[in-house]
């Protein structure tokens, strides 16, 4: 095979990365590295054959692991920021390795190495071998190409975006800001891509290959007005091909921000208490993220943690409430073509007209459970191991109007976007700051509002979640992560507006 060492390739890398942020014209050798239009980029570029994965895979199951996988990855990621009109910073970041899992029971070994040589992945398949302790296993005697679909095509590979195509973007946001308002007194916008190409290679024959691209344009205000300073911010991205981030898109950035920050100086805190809260559509479906999603996640329910773990085929919500988990929603931030177990992307459906239809399950929880894995095994990178994870997670569309359901609420809050929110997954309690918002007053929106907090219990939520509106919104933004375990996936939400039927609110004072 053809050694190379981490040292070397990310030095390379690198100074073909730097090139790609300073000039239009990149090295033909560059190209070549970069290229999507055929499966095999890991053997052509690091001589990853067939007979060097059969002996880490035996290694990994020398002692009797139950099964073993091997994960590549290259990944290629770009900054540039402008802070008030000028570029405060231009960089990028190459992570390059290998990791190996052997799985016994549903006890995991995992070993990792930054040097895709053939010694140090058997030393790294050694260490995941000590889970087990039997007579070895062996792997399957050929791999097949797993087949799967493309839900983020890229008409031009990503590393091949000169500077020159990306600052205007960000200068775009920067002056629409500082034109919307005289009150705008900072300004940073930042664009970000990367481009991470993975391999998964299993010892039950399936060899799986995907070009994840990632990107977002990110713009935040810091206005100031009789003394008083707010500050407020927007991203919008996805898993995009460059083409999407036109003028028209960075300038929704800053019109965004600076509309969130003025509204702020008009704003008050409502009373505190117990009141209807009506979620409005697209981004606050993140509180769906944290608050039941994680608890849908199969590893918790195996583990007996979350409230949802003896809840199969049970009424969760009612029947006019339908959430759903799906890889296969192009373009959006949670999606994935196959994932980091070589599972392709799907859809499936967790609550199914109010009944608990399904968890969301790796291969781990899928063999403990008797059922198929619903393609939601994924992780940070290379130097992590797999966990039950979201894609887009989302609730379908009622049949109110989102006027109806401000109606119906009479008094209480309008919750438009929420952010620091934290969450005890096993109970489901939660805790989310409301960064925007407005009071609902005889059934209508009246004044802003800041500065609170809505708590609650995600599964008392759902339950409590009496009207759902028919505008579906997905959240546009492409910055986020989800956090578990120590580590940090992409992933998307949406839900259309809904009327949970009481919440405590922290406000200033009694209702």
């Amino acid at each position: 095979m053809k050694k190379v060492s981490r040292r070397s390739f990310l030095k390379t890398s690198a100074t073909a990365a730097a090139v790609t942020l300073a000039t239009p014209v990149l090295p033909k050798a560059w190209y070549a590295l970069a290229r999507a239009d055929s499966p095999g980029y890991f053997e052509r570029e690091f001589g990853i054959s067939d007979s060097l994965s059969q002996k880490v895979l035996a290694k990994a199951l020398s002692k009797g692991g139950d099964f073993a996988d091997i994960y590549f990855e290259h990944t290629i990621s770009n900054w540039i920021i402008l802070e008030d009109g000028k570029v405060s910073r231009a960089y990028c970041d190459v992570a390059l390795g290998v990791g190996i899992r052997t799985v016994k029971g549903d006890q995991v070994g995992y070993g990792f190495t930054q040097e895709l040589a053939e010694k140090p992945m058997i030393a790294a398949a050694s260490t995941a071998a000590t889970i087990a302790s039997a007579e070895a296993t062996k792997p399957a005697g050929k791999f097949e190409w797993l087949k799967t679909s493309d839900y983020y095509p890229l008409k031009t590979l990503l590393t091949s975006i000169p500077l020159e195509s990306k600052l205007p973007l960000v200068q775009a946001a920067n002056d629409k800001c500082f034109a919307l308002s005289p009150h705008i007194i900072k300004v940073y916008a930042q664009y970000h891509d990367q481009q991470k190409r993975i391999m998964i290679v299993t010892s039950d024959g399936i060899k799986a290959e995907d070009l994840q691209p990632r990107n977002y344009i990110y713009t935040s205000v810091v206005a100031e007005k009789n003394g008083k300073r707010e500050r407020a911010g927007w991203n919008i991205g996805g898993r995009r091909d460059f083409s999407f981030y036109t003028k028209a898109v960075a300038e929704k950035t800053a019109k965004m921000a600076v509309d969130r920050a003025l509204v702020l100086f008009e704003a008050v805190q409502p009373p505190a208490g117990e009141m209807p809260v009506v979620l409005g559509p697209g981004v606050t479906g993140v509180l769906l993220h944290e608050a039941i999603g994680h608890g849908m996640e199969a590893d918790f329910n195996r583990k007996k943690i979350s409230t949802y773990a003896t809840m199969i085929g049970k009424e969760v919500a009612e029947p006019f409430v339908t959430i759903v988990d799906d890889g296969t929603m192009p373009n959006y931030l949670g999606s994935i073509n196959v994932d980091d177990e070589g599972t392709p992307g799907q859809k499936t459906v967790l609550v199914d007209k109010g009944i608990l239809s399904s968890y969301m399950y790796d291969k781990i929880s899928a063999r403990y459970y008797k059922v198929k894995s619903t393609g939601n095994g994924r992780r940070e990178s290379y130097q992590h191991y797999v966990q039950p994870r979201m894609r887009n997670t989302y609730m379908l569309a009622g049949s109110s109007t989102p006027e109806d359901v401000i109606k119906s609420a009479q008094n209480g809050i309008y919750v438009q976007d929420v952010s620091n929110g934290q969450v005890k997954i096993g109970e489901g309690d939660f805790a989310f700051y409301v960064s925007q918002g407005r009071m609902i007053e005889n059934g209508k929106l009246t004044a802003p509002i800041k500065d609170i907090n809505i708590m609650g219990n995600g599964p008392k939520m759902l339950r409590n979640t009496i009207m759902v509106a028919d505008d579906f919104e997905m959240n546009e933004g492409g910055s986020g992560a989800c956090g578990k375990g120590g580590q940090a996936v992409p992933c998307g939400f949406g839900q259309p507006t809904v009327l949970v039927k009481s919440m405590t609110v922290g406000g200033v004072k009694a209702r």
